[in-house]
């Protein structure tokens, strides 16, 4: 398996469309699957372009249904997703505030909404994910998580110990301890 980078040099730039309010009918099915670990695969062809990439990124969102679809004004078309649309691919640390980037450009700010929230992935292993827009949510990615794993202390919560830190005064779970 070769290993394609990801696309952490996107930039975010102009503003996010107003898909709350674009409510189109059902176009159809596009074969475009989001991978779990981030690329983008159009047609059996991994989209290079992260320009490109970023910009399908803006039109989508996940709807109640639990299905992520691209959207415009007049269209929407149901696109596949393995896990979190989108990975964190980078985390920087100001003011006591934890600011994650993902593979598509959003910088997100932890603090009391949006908070990390551990999860399984599709393999069933629980790794941590944030919400990001539109109720789609980006995973932490293997990197960044051994990063934050380093900043972070242990908490007994709710009677569990756990692993996490603290960003903006609240607590962000990376995930639980198990008993020795």
């Amino acid at each position: 398996m070769s290993f394609e980078p990801l696309l952490s040099a996107t930039e975010p730039t102009g503003a996010i469309p107003p898909l709350e309010r674009w409510h189109p009918a059902l176009s159809g099915q596009m074969d475009l699957t989001i991978r779990a670990d981030g690329h983008w695969v159009h047609e059996g062809t991994l989209i290079r372009r992260s320009s490109l990439v970023r910009l399908l990124s803006t039109l989508l969102r996940r709807e109640s249904d639990g299905e992520h679809y691209l959207v415009s004004p007049v269209e929407k078309w149901h696109v596949m997703v393995e896990d979190c649309a989108f990975v964190v691919v980078d985390a920087e640390q100001h003011a006591g505030t934890w600011w994650l980037i993902t593979n598509v450009g959003d910088r997100v700010a932890l603090g009391e909404s949006p908070r990390l929230q551990v999860t399984a992935t599709p393999e069933g292993t629980p790794v941590p994910e944030v919400a990001v827009r539109f109720g789609l949510a980006a995973r932490l990615g293997r990197n960044v998580f051994y990063r934050l794993v380093e900043e972070g202390e242990q908490r007994t919560v709710e009677g569990r110990a756990q692993l996490g830190l603290v960003s903006a005064g609240h607590w962000q779970p990376l995930g639980a301890l198990e008993a020795s």
